[in-house]
């Protein structure tokens, strides 16, 4: 599966995504800039925040109680569409998501 991260300088960093690991596990793989991972994906540390493009908010599983509540530690403030990348994970109907890193 393709995913897309949009950087905040406006660069793009594009990579496959092996079906069922998780965005932030691609976008570690893949060295983009500002998805950290630190805690590996165990919802801990909150350093994978994305915003979820407004045309795949409606593809991206819906956000759990526990990683609503992480997402108020992110460095970057917190918007509507943001996400942690550790809870999104490769799918057929996600071939192609654009996610962007906020700047903090």
């Amino acid at each position: 599966m393709k995913a897309s991260w949009i950087l905040p300088d406006g660069r793009r960093v594009e990579a496959q995504v092996q079906h069922g690991r998780s965005l932030m596990e691609g976008a570690v793989m893949a060295n983009v800039p500002g998805v950290i991972g630190e805690c590996g994906g165990t919802l801990s540390c909150a350093t994978c925040h994305v915003l979820v493009d407004a045309a795949w908010q409606d593809k991206v599983e819906a956000i759990s109680d526990y990683e609503d509540a992480m997402l108020d530690a992110t460095e970057a403030p917190r918007q509507a569409n943001s996400r942690l990348s550790c809870q999104i994970f490769a799918a057929d109907d996600l071939d192609g998501i654009v996610l962007r890193v906020p700047g903090a």
